[in-house]
């Protein structure tokens, strides 16, 4: 059974173009020295074609000649180790990637977001367990998403992890260093794992994909050095080069201040990918002109959040004038719209960008962000409010601006038992599971005529995605009321802006 897998997993690197025939004998001897056998028979039996079934025999060999704890931490480290024994050296990926690229960028990209699925770098398997549907709002159709494809930690693991010596290299998750690593229980594996070198502003950055690929193609533009975020001029004039380098992709970069910034705000980096978000999709409602720039297109965005949209033919152009309105935003107050630049010289300000191309025009949108927090909000004023934190608590990013929901694993267990719950009657109040979700479920469900078995999904998913549609309100600076809106046409004024 192990051997055939071995010759299996072999054949499959033949098949997906990873190696050659000539490799297969070499290969198999790498993958026997890490099962801790000796000797092979050429087994017999039709090939596994399956990735998930062939690693999954591999994997729990292991586990039961304790070559590793069975644990998932282990089994990733493990398995991530046995496919990079198919992976290319990054020279050749590079120069494969490259050589498409000077055909047509978007072959380029076809084939290396194959590879990188193919290598198991982004294990397909674990993707299609995300739960995904799409919601219609009064800002157009949202994606929301409850992601489950990054595996939980055990108690195993998290011991482990506990006791492990703490090491500063790879710096963080996403420095180049990652390529090629062996990995550890507090750092996952990467020998699977290959990047492509962009020139950005003059530098050396580095293209990869997401091996969570919460969208399409969706990828992650980094630095070479390990320096933080900052939204400045610069920003906005690298986000451009990435758009020249692959101009059917997007590119954005999360805010780069806590609360209203990302993940990992210590690594200067940019995500991006092949998808249309509703917010693109979402139209100008009011457009604006500026004496200073008169040949910009630009106005406010029809969309829950605060959004700027320019567009022009050249870019120095919309960097400029991007420039202009984040030197203006940063320094803005405005007490009566609960807006301030500062307290306590913490500065408050910032902007998510957003850059693409569309019919030869370059494209921004400029989000307004502001991570003030009070007594009532300590999570922050313009951040989900606490009677939404029952779905979604977790920081606004870029993708959630953009209008796709990333929710908690949690969610689908809950909705699970809430939907049963509700179909037999039961106290909603009385579960510590459905308890936090009851008040909402009580409002919703006494909008709908006939709620039973057959309709109580789509009913939770549609309620699910109006949530969102208020979370991304809430994270809006300026609301989408009257008063709102005049708050935002103050601070267009502000910048030299005027209606049209």
């Amino acid at each position: 059974m192990i051997e055939k897998a071995i010759r299996d997993l072999a054949l499959y690197g033949v098949r997906k173009e990873l190696i050659a025939d000539a490799d297969v004998p070499f290969v198999i001897n790498h993958l026997l020295e890490e099962m801790k056998l000796d000797t092979y028979t050429e087994p017999e039996g039709a090939v596994e074609e399956d990735l998930e079934k062939i690693l999954a025999v591999l994997l729990d060999y292991a586990c039961e000649k304790e070559i590793i704890p069975d644990s998932i931490v282990y089994r990733d480290l493990l398995d991530t180790k046995l496919m990079g024994i198919l992976t290319p050296f990054p020279r050749e990926v590079i120069r494969t990637f490259q050589d498409l690229w000077k055909e047509d960028p978007q072959k380029a990209t076809d084939w290396y977001y194959d590879f990188s699925q193919n290598t198991d770098y982004i294990r397909r398997y674990r993707i299609k367990k995300d739960v995904r549907w799409k919601t219609k709002t009064a800002y157009g159709e949202m994606d929301i998403t409850i992601n489950l494809s990054k595996p939980e930690k055990d108690p195993k693991a998290i011991a482990a992890a506990k006791n492990a010596p703490q090491s500063g290299y790879p710096k963080c998750m996403l420095c180049r260093e990652n390529e090629g690593y062996a990995g550890r229980v507090n750092h996952p594996a990467r020998q699977n794992h290959r990047i492509i070198p962009v020139e950005i502003a003059g530098n050396h950055w580095f293209f990869q994909y997401s091996p969570y690929v919460y969208y399409n193609e969706h990828c992650i533009v980094f630095n070479g050095q390990h320096i933080p975020m900052k939204i400045n001029r610069n920003a906005f004039e690298k986000m451009f080069d990435f758009i020249d380098f692959l101009p059917h992709y997007f590119v954005g970069s999360n805010a780069d201040l806590p609360i209203v910034g990302g993940s990992i705000l210590s690594h200067d980096h940019f995500q991006g990918g092949r998808y249309t978000f509703a917010m693109e999709r979402a139209e100008i409602e009011q457009y604006y002109t500026w004496k200073e720039f008169p040949d910009v297109e630009m106005g406010i965005v029809k969309w829950p959040m605060s959004v700027i949209r320019m567009r022009h033919k050249k870019k120095e152009v919309l960097v400029e004038a991007a420039d202009r309105i984040l030197t203006s935003w940063r320094a803005y107050t405005d007490e009566e719209a609960f807006i301030f630049a500062e307290t306590d010289s913490e500065p408050h300000n910032t902007i998510t960008p957003i850059a693409r191309k569309h019919d030869g025009l370059y494209e921004l949108d400029l989000v307004l962000r502001n991570n003030i927090t009070t007594e009532e909000h300590p999570l922050g004023v313009y951040h989900p409010h606490c009677h939404l934190h029952h779905i979604k608590k977790e920081n606004i990013g870029l993708i959630e601006v953009m209008g796709l929901a990333v929710l908690p694993a949690r969610l689908k267990e809950e909705m699970e038992m809430l939907k049963n719950a509700i179909l037999q009657g039961d106290d909603l109040y009385k579960n510590e599971k459905t308890a936090p979700h009851a008040h909402w479920a009580e409002k919703f469900l006494a909008k709908y005529d006939a709620v039973n078995a057959e309709n109580l999904d789509d009913i939770i998913h549609e309620e699910i995605g109006q949530v969102f549609a208020e979370v991304l309100e809430d994270a809006g600076v300026y609301k989408r009321t009257e008063t709102g809106k005049m708050y935002f046409d103050r601070f267009m004024q502000h910048c030299g802006a005027m209606k049209k």
